[in-house]
């Protein structure tokens, strides 16, 4: 007699998404949790889709008072990331919507179609005061469903316009589609790119990264991005302590030889419904290592498996941190790569002035 087997968690990840779970957001009063009946024997999942709903956004900017981000102002074209990768510390932003921070945040998205009419006009207003613009520091711009709404793409037209910098983070491919208003922007300083490498292990970043392109497809964004004149920082981000970090001087390596001018690094972060993500990703994964791994980020957050604290939830604390930065600074000195980026122009903005059916009287 044929018994059927409990499949066990690897075998149930939903096929192409990074998490393996949809559990609720902590704003829910109550939890739902799957349990076998003992009649799937069929261990494989139907394949998830991708959901995206419109959003006419009020505003654009954000605006943070963060002394450890390098910008206070930022723009999301997107809510969610289709890229799901299970680390990412943005996850949490999904329980605003009602959604979950796990399956959701990457199979239910949110289009802003409406974003670069309302950021032309915010730029607009006579109390705007110019600072860099950072793209892609919650979602990234360049996540597959961008190739149908381009509306990264028509936000980059508005900011090119306008003579307004801006910072962008991505690991999408798809950046080079807009290489033209990039180097355009690039040759009178108003524009800098950072591509996030987490590993240089192709294995490992599909089972993290499940929908980004390839390390090496990375590396090969940071050559066309060079060679059109545009300044790319490596971000090696985050650092996963017993997986990733020896690898950081072999990304950084890579990095330089494919033409970044800058670099930095980010300590994995563990916030809010991230953690437990997280950590059921590793015991299906990695296993053998999941102890190890936790161990090192508590004993860099005094304990706990995140400190939101300003100065500490980037780089975390004590021997651990403290030997990931002086790894860094030592490969990069010997690389010749810079931690810092000279400043952007901001002396060349000028808001453009929305179309109306008004004739102007001059």
């Amino acid at each position: 007699m044929n018994k059927c087997m409990k499949p066990d968690l690897q075998s149930r990840t939903p096929k192409g998404r990074g998490v393996l779970t949809n559990s609720v957001s902590r704003y829910e009063r109550v939890s739902r949790h799957q349990e076998s009946d003992g009649w799937d024997c069929d261990a494989s999942l139907p394949t998830l889709r991708t959901e995206v709903s419109l959003e006419r956004p009020r505003s654009m900017i954000s605006y943070n008072r963060s002394p450890d981000l390098p910008f206070d102002r930022s723009i999301n074209p997107y809510r969610g990331c289709e890229h799901g990768c299970v680390y990412c510390f943005a996850r949490p932003s999904h329980a605003f919507l009602g959604l979950s921070p796990g399956l959701d945040f990457e199979t239910k998205l949110v289009a802003r179609p409406d974003a670069p009419a309302v950021l032309r006009a915010e730029l607009g207003r006579k109390s705007y005061k110019v600072a860099p613009i950072a793209i892609g520091t919650n979602t990234d711009p360049y996540q597959p469903i961008e190739k149908q709404h381009g509306i990264m793409r028509a936000c980059l037209e508005v900011l090119a316009e306008c003579g307004h910098p801006v910072a962008i983070v991505t690991k999408g491919a798809l950046i080079e589609r807009d290489l033209d208003i990039l180097s355009a922007m690039a040759r009178r300083g108003l524009v800098r790119v950072g591509i996030s490498v987490t590993t240089l292990d192709a294995r490992l970043s599909r089972l993290m990264e499940p929908r980004t392109p390839s390390p090496a497809r990375r590396l090969q964004i940071v050559r066309r991005l060079s060679a059109a004149g545009v300044p790319v920082r490596i971000m090696a981000a985050p650092m996963v302590p017993a997986l990733t970090d020896p690898e950081l001087e072999a990304i950084l390596s890579a990095a330089k030889t494919a033409g970044a001018r800058t670099a930095s690094w980010i300590m994995l972060r563990l916030p809010q419904e991230v953690s437990p993500l997280w950590q059921e990703w590793l015991a299906a994964h990695y296993p053998d290592r999941a102890g190890r791994i936790m161990a090192r980020l508590r004993e860099m957050h005094g304990g706990n498996d995140y400190d939101a604290q300003w100065g500490r939830r980037m780089r975390g604390q004590g021997p651990y941190a403290e030997m990931i930065a002086a790894r860094f600074s030592l490969a990069i000195k010997r690389l010749g790569l810079k931690a810092n980026a000279p400043p952007m122009r901001c002396d060349l903005f000028q808001p453009s002035v929305a179309p109306t059916a008004q004739l102007s009287l001059f």
